[in-house]
């Protein structure tokens, strides 16, 4: 009787153990039912943790119980005991001191292409913006906390913040003058708005670059998480499944974006930290590529 009693308790410990290791991952709940934008991370991450569950082990993957902004979850971020253990967040010297980065932009830079929405009477207004100054004369329209504020009002670029629901309608009816999304991001927030929104459009000529790199971020007592999904992410570069990812969200957007047929704008991002791994060309799109 003592074998099947030993092993009984054996299974128990192994079990209890095997639950204790479980890693928890919980990632900000989109802003709203509408919001895609970030479907190609969450993929991301659930890719580079299935691809470390040999070493790592099992894990748990959900969204926060509440829907939250940029802003919300990089506060969040901040309390090891908050909603959220991993958040996403273009770059700043201030949020790698703040947070532990995974220094792989997740969409190669592509965010940091930027085309506009407008309103539908106000092409011919945006195709007079040639150079930075001219941009300096238009309002844009952004985020609440998004990264990217600070970099326009660095470049003396006028931004008003406001919900990400609202923006659409902001610029729809002229409240702002242009909403630069990434090229990965404008076309599927037109045609998912473009119906209950009709005045707005695509505007078709002009491009906003900035150095953009989109990182994972956790908090900075959470090196194991970190580590597991700088890991995952390396196997996936390494096998193209990271590779297959980006084309399956970017391909078409950047094929329709028509790069070689823009006036490209571009604007310095003084908030990238020194050691920003902008020289290794593996990281990073390259619009050359696709004209």
């Amino acid at each position: 009787m003592k074998r099947p009693l030993a092993m009984s308790v054996l299974f128990i410990v192994l079990t209890a153990t095997m639950a204790m290791a479980q890693t928890k991952v919980v990632y900000p709940a989109f802003e709203s039912s509408a919001d895609s934008r970030y479907n190609d991370l969450v993929e991301i991450l659930k890719t580079a943790l299935e691809k470390t569950v040999a070493e790592y082990g099992p894990y748990t993957l959900q969204p926060s119980k509440s829907r939250m902004n940029e802003a919300r979850s990089l506060a969040e971020l901040l309390n090891p005991a908050g909603m959220v253990t991993i958040a996403w967040s273009g770059t700043s010297v201030q949020k790698e001191k703040d947070f532990r980065a995974v220094r792989i932009p997740l969409r190669k830079g592509i965010l940091g292409y930027r085309v506009a929405l407008i309103a539908k009477n106000r092409q011919t207004d945006i195709d007079k913006i040639r150079n930075l100054d001219d941009l300096r004369k238009v309002s844009i329209g952004q985020g609440i906390g998004w990264g990217d504020v600070a970099i326009y009002e660095a470049n003396g670029i006028k931004v008003h913040t406001a919900g990400y629901e609202s923006l659409f309608k902001m610029v729809a009816t002229n409240r702002i003058d242009v909403y630069p999304r990434g090229i990965s991001e404008v076309f599927r927030e037109y045609a998912a708005r473009h119906n209950a929104i009709p005045n707005l459009v695509v505007e078709k000529n002009l491009l906003i670059y900035y150095p953009w790199p989109y990182y994972f971020f956790f908090n900075t007592s959470n090196k194991a998480l970190a580590k597991r999904v700088e890991t995952g992410i390396r196997k996936m570069m390494k096998d193209g499944s990271f590779d297959a990812i980006f084309m399956k969200y970017n391909r078409a957007s950047i094929l329709r974006a028509n790069l070689k047929n823009r006036r490209i704008i571009r604007v310095k991002n003084p908030t990238l930290p020194k050691d920003t791994p902008l020289t290794d060309a593996s990281l990073w799109f390259d619009p050359a590529m696709w004209k």
